[in-house]
């Protein structure tokens, strides 16, 4: 599934490059030209990542940035702020605030795209489309294939997310909140064990060559994805 990307520029013309540029790219690009359509972008299904102008009608950049934060569904979804403000001072107010990158007006579309993927993958990596490989281990979030050493793999859809998770973020250990929140969502009420069913049937589908291993208890912690067994 492509990012969704909520774009917040009252300049017309500047909105609409933005959102093309997205699209081209294969995000999936939502519009606020003030601060009270941003505010109503702000619900399910959620943006995974927003492009925030400094300024626009109703509001601020860094009002709408304390407004993300201070919610306890949004507080984690990514800003990058975008502003002709190219002052020291500016970029320190926008960071201190939650935005996660800073891009000073005027900027190339390339730029634009790398900044994105770089944030993206470095706080969800999940939104993105690239295939991984883990020791042989191949997931494709495009195709929604799992192979091993080249034999194709059946994967339930919970087990692949749960998979596709771990897969991007090697050697960190997660609770079972944790887990039930990253990938099941934060708006899903399942019960923690639930997590512990889909772990075993996650080890048994990637087992073989040893893979299995890769996906460890941690005694009063939670789980783990790694090759160091």
């Amino acid at each position: 599934m492509s990012a969704r990307i909520l774009v917040v520029e009252d300049e017309t013309a500047i909105r609409e490059m933005l959102c093309f540029v997205l699209e081209q790219q294969g995000f999936e690009a939502i519009e606020a030209q003030d601060f009270d359509s941003a505010v109503s972008c702000l619900s399910e299904p959620y943006p995974d990542l927003i492009l925030l102008d400094w300024m626009f009608p109703g509001g601020s950049g860094i009002g709408f940035a304390k407004e993300v934060k201070r919610d306890e569904f949004t507080k984690h979804i990514p800003i990058i702020m975008l502003t002709a403000r190219g002052e020291e001072e500016d970029k320190v107010r926008g960071l201190e605030v939650g935005a996660d990158d800073y891009m000073t007006k005027p900027f190339s579309p390339k730029e634009l795209i790398a900044r994105i993927k770089a944030v993206l993958r470095r706080v969800m990596p999940t939104a993105l489309e690239e295939t991984i490989d883990v020791q042989g281990l191949i997931l494709d979030p495009v195709s929604h294939r799992v192979s091993l050493n080249e034999t194709p793999l059946s994967i339930g859809p919970t087990e692949f997310k749960l998979l596709h998770f771990f897969m991007t973020h090697l050697d960190r250990v997660y609770s079972r909140e944790q887990l039930l929140d990253h990938v099941w969502g934060t708006n899903v009420y399942v019960e923690d064990r639930t997590v512990d069913v889909h772990i075993r049937r996650l080890r048994k589908a990637i087992t073989g060559a040893g893979h299995e291993r890769f996906v460890q208890t941690v005694r009063g912690s939670g789980y783990r994805f790694s090759t160091r067994v």
